[in-house]
Formats: C-alpha cells, sequence, structure tokens
C-alpha cells in the first residue's frame, strides 16, 4: 500500500490534467496510455524486483544485484542517478505540496464559496504566487512534516494511512467528476481528452508523455526501489505492479474528466500549466452544496496524498546516508530535508528554475534512470535470478516481461531521448538525419520547440516562449 500511495499523488491530480493540456488532449493521452503499457509497467515490475531481491537501500541492492551477476559495481550509479532526480523533483514537489495546504485553509475559511473565475484567478496569482514569504512558509511546514516521519523509518504506520485516505479520495474524485458531469462542459471535455489530433504531436511531447508516466508511476528515481525492499517474499510483485498502474492511470483519467469540463464551462483555457487544479476545483467545490466541507476534505487528502509520494522521492538518499554512514536517521533525514528545503526555496526566489527543475528530472533524468534499470534488468541481471523474484508467473508470462523489458521498453526509451533531443531527426522528406555532434544543434525558435514546462502561458497563446519565474495561469 505504501507504494501505491507513492504512485498516486500530485503527479496524477495535479500534474497529469495540466501536461495533458498543454500537449493537445487526446492524443497526449493515448501516448501516456502507451507508456504506461509498454514502458512503464516492465520497468516498474524491474525496479521493485531490484528492491525485494537486494532487501536494503537502492544503492545496496544495485551491488548486490550486480555482483551476484558478475557486473560492474558502477551499477550502482542508477540508484544514486535517481536518488538524485528524487530530490530535484523533491524541490518543486514541496512547493506545490504547500500551495495545497494553502488552498486547505483558503476552503475551510470559505475563501472560495460562490466564488467566480476571476475571483479564484485572482487568489492563485495575486495572493498565492504573488506572496513569495507564504509559499515559503507552506513549502517549509511540509517538508518538516516529511523529514519529521521520515526520520522515524517510512514503513511505520504509512500503509495503514493509505488504506484508508486512498478510498476517501478516491470518492472525493467521484463527488467532484459528478458534479463536472452535471454543471461543466462535459462533452468538451470528453472531447479534448479521448480525440486524438496526431499532428498536435511530436517527439518532443512524445517525451513528455512517457515523462510523465515516469514521474507519476515513481520510477527511475529510486523508489520502488526502496518499497520493494520492504516487500515480502510470499507478494507478487507483477500483480502489485499491476494494480499501482490500474489505480493510478485510473485516477489520473478520473481527474482529468474532472477537471477540464469545469475548465471549458468556465471560459479557462486548458493550457494554463501548473495552476490548473488550483483554478478548477475551488470554482467546483465553491459552487456546490456543501462544497466548502467536500474542498476541504478534497485538498486535505490531496495534502496527505503528496506527503506518502513526497516520503517516496526523499526514502532512498535518507536510506543510503542512514545505512551507508555513521549518521542515524533522523540526522540523515534532517540533513536530506535540508537540502530539498534549500531547492524549494530556490524555486520561489530564482527565475524560472521551477520549470528547469521540473523538465530536466522528469523528462531526461527519470527516462534515463528507467533506461538503466531495463538494461540491467534485461541485459547484465542473471535471468535465473530474475526468474526465482517473479516465480508466480508462467513461462510465457515472464518470457513476455523479460522480452519486452530486454527489447521493446529500451528501445522505446532511447528513439524518444534521440529524437527529442535532436541528435537524430527527421528531414522533410523522412529519412533519418544523423547529427554528428549535439553541439552543431541548431533548434529553431518555435513554439514546438519549447519545452511546456518552460513557458509561460497566456489567452493569446502568444507569449509561449517567454520563460516565467514561476509557473502562473493567464491572468
Amino acid at each position: 500500500m505504501a507504494a501505491t500511495g507513492s504512485a498516486v499523488g500530485l503527479g496524477n491530480v495535479w500534474k497529469f490534467p495540466y501536461v495533458a493540456g498543454e500537449n493537445g488532449g487526446g492524443a497526449f493521452v493515448l501516448i501516456y496510455l502507451l507508456c504506461i503499457a509498454v514502458v512503464g509497467l516492465p520497468i516498474l515490475i524491474g525496479e521493485i524486483m531490484l528492491g525485494r531481491h537486494g532487501a536494503s537501500n537502492p544503492f545496496s541492492a544495485m551491488i548486490k544485484s550486480a555482483r551476484e551477476s558478475d557486473a560492474s559495481k558502477l551499477w550502482a550509479g542508477t540508484a544514486i542517478l535517481g536518488i538524485v532526480a528524487g530530490l530535484i523533483i523533491m524541490s518543486f514537489y514541496s512547493l506545490v505540496a504547500g500551495w495545497v495546504l494553502d488552498y486547505t485553509v483558503a476552503m475551510a475559511n470559505g475563501q472560495f464559496t460562490g466564488a467566480d473565475a476571476a475571483v479564484v484567478d485572482n487568489y492563485f496569482n495575486n495572493v498565492l504566487l504573488a506572496d513569495q514569504k507564504l509559499q515559503l512558509a507552506w513549502h517549509s511546514v511540509f517538508t518538516l512534516i516529511t523529514v519529521a516521519v521520515l526520520a522515524g523509518g517510512v514503513i511505520k504506520g504509512l500503509g495503514n494511512s493509505i488504506k484508508i485516505m486512498m478510498p476517501l479520495l478516491f470518492v472525493l474524485l467521484l463527488v467532484s467528476f459528478f458534479y463536472s458531469l452535471n454543471q461543466g462542459d462535459f462533452a468538451r471535455g470528453v472531447h479534448f481528452m479521448f480525440d486524438a489530433d496526431f499532428s498536435k504531436i511530436n517527439a518532443e511531447t512524445v517525451l513528455i508523455a512517457m515523462g510523465q508516466a515516469f514521474f507519476t508511476l515513481s520510477l527511475g528515481m529510486s523508489a520502488m526501489m526502496a518499497y520493494g525492499s520492504y516487500m515480502p517474499k510470499s507478494a507478487s510483485i507483477a500483480r502489485t505492479a499491476i494494480v499501482i498502474c490500474i489505480l493510478d492511470t485510473g485516477i489520473a483519467l478520473l481527474a482529468g474528466l474532472t477537471i477540464f469540463p469545469i475548465v471549458f464551462a468556465h471560459g479557462i483555457e486548458p493550457s494554463q500549466g501548473p495552476g490548473l487544479m488550483f483554478l478548477s476545483m475551488p470554482l467546483a467545490f465553491g459552487n456546490m452544496p456543501g462544497g466548502g466541507i467536500f474542498g476541504t476534505l478534497f485538498f486535505v487528502l490531496i495534502a496527505i496524498a503528496a506527503w506518502s509520494s513526497a516520503i517516496s522521492l526523499v526514502e532512498p538518499a535518507v536510506a543510503w546516508l542512514s545505512e551507508n554512514t555513521r549518521l542515524n536517521r533522523p540526522i540523515s533525514a534532517a540533513m536530506v530535508g535540508s537540502i530539498v528545503w534549500a531547492g524549494g526555496t530556490a524555486c520561489i526566489y530564482i527565475d524560472g528554475i521551477f520549470d528547469k527543475f521540473e523538465f530536466i528530472a522528469s523528462n531526461i533524468l527519470l527516462p534515463l534512470g528507467g533506461l538503466l534499470i531495463a538494461i540491467f534488468c534485461g541485459w547484465v541481471m542473471k535471468r535465473k535470478i530474475a526468474k526465482r523474484e517473479l516465480g508466480d508467473l508462467s513461462f510465457n508470462q515472464f518470457n513476455l516481461w523479460y522480452a519486452t523489458t530486454r527489447v521493446f521498453t529500451p528501445l522505446g526509451v532511447i528513439a524518444v531521448l534521440l529524437f527529442s533531443t535532436g541528435i537524430v531527426k527527421f528531414d522533410h522528406n523522412e529519412s533519418l538525419d544523423l547529427i554528428e555532434s549535439p553541439a552543431n544543434i541548431e533548434a529553431p525558435v518555435t513554439e514546438a520547440s519549447v519545452p511546456p514546462t518552460l513557458a509561460a502561458p497566456s489567452a493569446a497563446t502568444s507569449a509561449e516562449t517567454e520563460p516565467a519565474s514561476q509557473p502562473q495561469p493567464t491572468q
């Protein structure tokens, strides 16, 4: 259950809708689902398997598996890459979680009761984002709560709390969904999410879809290795991974079907960016009977979901420090917490850091880490070790996972990374054009060449090439 809590968090309810909105809707959603099935699930199985086999922190687990497979200990660098990615993500993740805490209080105080789109937009842009000290306070509170839990051990009480939190979050999403169905522009929302316009898709869009799959499943950041180390031998890794993927994807789609009809009904642009959830959900709760109570509880549960995911982001670093140095767990947690607090503070006060952290971690480091895990599981780790850990799979099921992890998953990740970075590109005749040196690449200055998370959205979309200090919806 703790692993499920890691996967289900802000990535589903906050990030998936706005990333889908920025990247064309239906076609992006389809590619995202393909990435979950072909790339995400095989790597998730492999990462949990490595963690359970190692029964230690991700770094030590990789060393153990490499040693038993007669491979270089340098493969432990995969875990280090994941730990670094997790800390970078936590830097901006804790900032967004702080926004959630602020909205929890605002909903409880009736801030959005009967509010229209202008009131909600003003609160997000001119009250919250305009007040750096307020953001710093909430960011600090969230980081402190996360560090306090990590100092006492990740397992204690987390699984039981998630067993209660997950169903409640799902119920409140359903309440919001039915409001959206009745009061929102539901037909347009469904059309936006599921009618695929592939003219809006390019290599970078595929990279972002794959990065979202990695982000929302907590892949490539060593988190699932850490949770795998706690998994009993009697548990089925494959079944656990499938359940995580189904729950994770289901909640993401439900969030999209809840948010986009509200967005269209109130004339909000779906490409508003990271503020999309904070503009749409207060409108829904603020205008429904009992919305103050439902809205407060919704943001409380989103905060808890964010907290459980934040633990998974930081746990690998804390576990490595406490198990490989003389530092005890509380001191290790405090040190790591100080690092992510500093990173989050930089996101508040330094222009563009939020967007750069998000793009580099989600779309470069996580896919790269997942690629290394797939290569290790498919080509380096002895087959008999994998077969033993996945013993509940039939002969054909194991071979399907093994072939996918060995061939299709790595090729897919490599292809997307090569095309999206411009190392390999299609010319106008659709023939492959190899670039000898990435340094010689001169990307055309177009909307498509600007990472969506690095562009500030505007009503006319003409400002998409101007960097934003913090991601903000158009005022």
